[in-house]
């Protein structure tokens, strides 16, 4: 039973702290939408998600009203459209476009699942997809395109980091009238899990049910302002215990909010993902977490050590009150999205070689990062290649999603508005990795996947 103070500090929480429900987001399975004839099968994905995904918005607003919670993103994640587009055949881009009207019709912010899964190699219908993405991503508006490349249990297929490194450098020039924007919807993954609530990356698994909800709470002002009460020489320990109760509170209402959509639009409840996911508002950060933990700066020296910390206690908090975890769970530090982190990084002290060294501890990788429009496609594998390696050597979730901003350079800045947000155009090292991504092949698994 919840008391009149517990019931007061969420209020608080919700009015001075950004505490919010991210993101509701039904997954459902397109996999009997396939056909032999592509035009007939983008019909039924259109129908499927309609049908499914009529009543999610209205129920997302009436949780709004009910609960006094706001419920800031309603979204949609579909089977890899890669396996559609491989059983179909015809163009995927044909997809991209049912998709979108889909997401109109029902009125959604994103559709995931623009994806396919190359971790071990590709089928024609992966490479059809791969290939269709600069233009799908610049021919619509609310679709989100992810690739899985490695795994710990495959290895990294380097054909696939060669590949998606040209891709994104088309994405960037396909919609360069829009400071390339398609890349922002475009994500490079190690291990993507099936039931990640959270975009770009979100897709439905073939291991998830037809359909499901999933959800992804947020509250990073929360946990700094639960920090900010505390003594400046409060043990390290102490801090920790205070963000596994933070965590308790802010996951608890995810339960709630996650259980009831779930009831009201007749689906099961899939997972809960722990994450802490920042905006572009002030206060609302995660850089702003660890500087409130004692660093100058987010990306000075401490500042890994920080984020072990934070997303360790983060995920004990949430889930003693979850009743299934999943998704990605964590911290995010995506630089465009996060009031701090483009601060620091405005200042130098986050830089991208700071940002890779923290994706070893935190939810997901380098992401939301802008970099020059003149970065080469080879420099864009390796910095794929490399992710992809924590990754797959230390069994999690890693990701690329990096914007080579057409015609822009170091200091220059990014404009995209909404939750995507804007930040500085941040210096890559330029020393060639050509002739290594050039080689192909495959990176083996690491001994560390011989389990069973």
């Amino acid at each position: 039973m919840l008391n009149i103070n517990e019931i007061l500090e969420t209020v608080t929480m919700i009015q001075d702290d950004y505490l919010d429900i991210r993101t509701i987001t039904m997954g459902i399975s397109l996999i009997d939408c396939a056909d032999s004839d592509p035009v007939r099968s983008c019909t039924k994905v259109y129908d499927k998600i309609t049908k499914k995904a009529q009543h999610l918005v209205e129920t997302g607003q009436k949780l709004e009203t009910k609960y006094g919670i706001p419920v800031i993103n309603k979204r949609i994640a579909v089977t890899p459209i890669a396996m559609l587009a491989g059983a179909s055949g015809g163009d995927p881009v044909g997809y991209a476009h049912a998709l979108q009207r889909a997401a109109d019709a029902v009125g959604v912010n994103f559709i995931g699942g623009y994806s396919a899964l190359v971790q071990k190699g590709f089928s024609a219908g992966d490479k059809a997809l791969i290939r269709s993405l600069p233009r799908a991503l610049s021919e619509t508006d609310n679709i989100c395109a992810s690739v899985n490349v490695g795994s710990t249990k495959a290895g990294i297929n380097m054909d696939a980091v060669a590949l998606m490194g040209r891709i994104i450098k088309e994405t960037a020039q396909q919609t360069a009238d829009r400071q390339s924007i398609g890349c922002a919807k475009l994500v490079v993954f190690c291990n993507a899990p099936e039931d990640n609530p959270f975009m770009a990356g979100a897709f439905h698994g073939v291991g998830e049910p037809d359909c499901v909800i999933n959800v992804g709470v947020s509250g990073p002002g929360v946990v700094r302002s639960a920090l900010s009460k505390a003594p400046k020489d409060l043990p390290i320990d102490q801090l920790a215990d205070i963000i596994k109760k933070t965590a308790f509170k802010i996951t608890r209402m995810g339960q709630l909010i996650g259980s009831e959509a779930a009831r009201m639009l007749g689906v099961p409840f899939g997972i809960l993902d722990l994450s802490l996911a920042p905006t572009p508002a002030v206060g609302d950060s995660v850089a702003y977490i660890l500087e409130e933990m004692g660093l100058e700066r987010c990306g000075g020296p401490g500042t890994t050590a920080a984020l072990a910390l934070l997303n360790d206690a983060v995920k004990k908090g949430g889930v003693m009150v979850s009743s299934r975890v999943g998704g990605l769970s964590g911290a995010f530090i995506p630089v465009t999205e996060d009031a701090g982190m483009m601060e620091a990084a405005r200042l130098g002290a986050l830089t991208l070689e700071k940002l890779e060294a923290m994706t070893a501890v935190c939810s997901v990788g380098l992401d939301m990062i802008a970099i020059p429009g003149d970065t080469s496609a080879e420099v864009i594998s390796g910095l794929i290649a490399d992710e992809m390696a924590i990754g797959m050597v230390n069994h999690k979730t890693t990701a690329v999603r990096v914007i080579p901003a057409v015609g822009l350079k170091v200091g220059d800045e990014v404009a995209f508005g909404g939750l995507l947000g804007g930040g500085p155009v941040m210096p890559i090292s330029t020393f060639s990795p050509a002739a290594l991504v050039q080689r192909g092949g495959h990176i083996p698994a690491p001994l560390q996947s011989l389990k069973n």
